[in-house]
This record gives C-alpha cells, sequence and structure tokens, in this order.
C-alpha cells in the first residue's frame, strides 16, 4: 500500500507541477500579469511549453528512477516513503527553479514590449458579484466541531478502556506505530488537534468570504466566473477536506477505545486508502474546475486598456504585501488557491495562531 499511495502522489505532484501554468488565471504568466490582448503572443506561449517540457522530462525521470529503485532494492515501507518524499521535494524545487527563470524572462519581455505605455490601466467594480456568491454558511463547520467535542466527552467517559499506550501515528497497513504514554491529554490529543483544525478551516473560510472580487476590465464576464468559481469551490473543498480528516480521526480514536470492534484487517486499510483517493480526486476537480473556469475568449476586447498591475505588490512572484488591499486571503499567482495578504495581520492570526498550538501540543505533549 506504502507503494501504491508514493507512486500515485508522485505522478499527481508531476501533472499538477507540470500544468500550473495552464491553470493560474489568463492574464498571470509565471507571476507576472500581461494584458488580455498577450495572451496569445507566440513567446509567451513558447515559455509556457518550454516549462512544460522540462518539467514532464524531469518529473519522469524521477518517476522512472523511483521505479527501478523500489524494483532493485526492495526496501521497506518507512526507506520507501523516505525517498518518495525527497523525490517529490526535489521535482516541487525543479519546478519552482524553472518559475523564477521564466519569470525573469517574462519581466524582461513585458520590460522591453513596454505595454504599460501603450495601454490604459483601468481598475473595474461589479457592485452585483458580490450577491452572486453561492458559500457555504459557516455554520456547516459546526457539524464536525460539534463531532469532535462529543468524542471528546466520549472518550473520558471510556478513560478505563484505553491502553496505557496511546497510538498518536499510524502507518500505510492502518496498523499504529508510534505510541505515547497514557494522560488524560494524551487520550484527547489528537481531537484537541482536530479541533484546532477545524477552527483554522473555518477561519481561512470566513476570510475568504471577506476578501475581495477582482475583477478584469478587458475580460469581466470570465475574470467573474473564476472568482466567482474560485471562491464557491475553495469553500467547498475545504469543507469536503474538513469531513474527510474529521472521519478519518474519529475512526482512529474509536478504534484505540474499541480495538476489538475493529479487529478488521480490511478494514484498517480500506479506511486509510479511502481517505487518500477522495482527497486525491477532491484536488483534482477543483483544480480542473478553477483552471478551466476563464479559459473562454471575451465576447470583445478592448485593444487600448489594461488591467491595473499589481506586480509590485507581488515579492519574488508568490507574496503578495499590499497595505492598501483589505483582502486577507488573495488568488495565488502560481498555482490554483489562495495565499495570504502578509500586510493584513489578521490572516496571521487565522492560519499561523492555530499551527503554533498545533506544533506546541504536538512536539511538548510527545
Amino acid at each position: 500500500m506504502a507503494l501504491f499511495i508514493s507512486f500515485v502522489i508522485l505522478c499527481l505532484l508531476a501533472i499538477v507541477q507540470t500544468f500550473v501554468p495552464y491553470f493560474v488565471k489568463r492574464t498571470v504568466v509565471f507571476g507576472v500579469s500581461i494584458p488580455e490582448q498577450m495572451i496569445q503572443d507566440a513567446r509567451v506561449r513558447s515559455y509556457k511549453k518550454q516549462y512544460l517540457l522540462i518539467t514532464v522530462m524531469v518529473s519522469l525521470f524521477m518517476i522512472l528512477f523511483f521505479c527501478i529503485w523500489v524494483a532493485t532494492k526492495k526496501p521497506s515501507d518507512d526507506l520507501l516513503i523516505l525517498i518518495s518524499t525527497v523525490i517529490e521535494f526535489v521535482i516541487i524545487f525543479i519546478s519552482l527553479a524553472l518559475f523564477y527563470y521564466f519569470r525573469e524572462k517574462m519581466k524582461q519581455y513585458k520590460k522591453e514590449m513596454q505595454w504599460e505605455g501603450e495601454l490604459k490601466q483601468v481598475a473595474v467594480v461589479d457592485l452585483s458579484a458580490r450577491s452572486e456568491e453561492q458559500l457555504p454558511p459557516w455554520a456547516i463547520y459546526l457539524f464536525p466541531i460539534i463531532v469532535t467535542m462529543g468524542l471528546i466527552g466520549y472518550t473520558f467517559y471510556q478513560y478505563d478502556l484505553l491502553p496505557n499506550e496511546i497510538p498518536i501515528h499510524w502507518g500505510p497497513s492502518g496498523e499504529p506505530d508510534a505510541f505515547t504514554k497514557k494522560t488524560p491529554f494524551s487520550a484527547i490529543q489528537m481531537l484537541v488537534l482536530l479541533l484546532l483544525l477545524q477552527l483554522m478551516f473555518l477561519g481561512i473560510q470566513l476570510g475568504i468570504k471577506v476578501s475581495g472580487i477582482k475583477l478584469s476590465a478587458t475580460n469581466l464576464s470570465a475574470s467573474k466566473n473564476r472568482q466567482l468559481t474560485l471562491r464557491k469551490s475553495s469553500s467547498w473543498f475545504s469543507y469536503y477536506t474538513v469531513l474527510l480528516i474529521t472521519m478519518l480521526i474519529v475512526y482512529f480514536q474509536l478504534a484505540t477505545i474499541h480495538p476489538e470492534r475493529f479487529q478488521d484487517s480490511q478494514l484498517k486499510i480500506l479506511i486509510p486508502l479511502g481517505f487518500f483517493i477522495l482527497i486525491l480526486a477532491g484536488t483534482v476537480v477543483f483544480m480542473v474546475k478553477v483552471g478551466r473556469s476563464d479559459k473562454r475568449e471575451p465576447d470583445s476586447l478592448y485593444s487600448s486598456i489594461m488591467d491595473i498591475n499589481d506586480d509590485r505588490y507581488w515579492k519574488a512572484g508568490l507574496f503578495y504585501f499590499n497595505k492598501n488591499d483589505p483582502s486577507i486571503f488573495v488568488e495565488k499567482r502560481f498555482g490554483v488557491g489562495w495565499t495570504l495578504n502578509l500586510a493584513n495581520p489578521i490572516g496571521y492570526i487565522i492560519i499561523f495562531l492555530p499551527l503554533f498550538f498545533i506544533l506546541l501540543i504536538t512536539f511538548l505533549f510527545n
């Protein structure tokens, strides 16, 4: 099972990293904003194709190396997972290096073409866009939170049934492979971490809701469709992820309290495997749906205008820092989803405060 999971993750990662330039919004190429009129420019398309070909070749080489290594060395599950993780980071590092290489080329090309001097920069506000949002209500997060709190109470109620060694990690086979001494806190430690994770996702949901909807002056309908699709899809995907994580942790907790009721070895494998497959499937659907949401050509294209150039707010093309933007989250420029507005302190509270407590609990009590 470890081999299957590692191989699938490697393949999916390779596909995602390969097609990242085609998933981002159409007027952003390697973190550089360009006019709508230049999307089909020969050199712009050439840079994207070069990135794709190099990433494909590197990924295929790394995956082939991994398969040959597994076939010849017959490694243990732990070593297999370690090596596959190293290869994943190598693929990410190389794709990121290529991103910066072509980003510099795009910046230079944009400067040579002097698009900003030829076109008037225009900002667009559509007051009706907010009313068309279809975001899930924040109250739906109460369901997994209540389930978690209820299970915390049930764990204390059944405290005497717990083993002297509490599992804190499970391997690919579904069997626990790391333990900590039984204490009142260690008995619910995993549930407390889950609760913090749920609250963090709830905070992200609220942050997305109040973040601005940024539209394109040259392709209003497509950009509006992408923004609404991104907001709706990312919100539901976050909730979908929280539900799956909650169900997995609930299963592990109940299996710890009542091991005699979860002795089916197939169930131990099928539940983690099912979680893995559902998460991957959801990720693919989310990325494809958002990535395709603004790819239709505009009905009409104004040749004399372009969107406001906000490249100066994007540090290294990845990190957004704009004190004048009240948004907590903004759409990524490399990848699909959201990134923090690092100039807004609320984002730090939403993301880093729960992560701080998660790391503190993990290292302090283990």
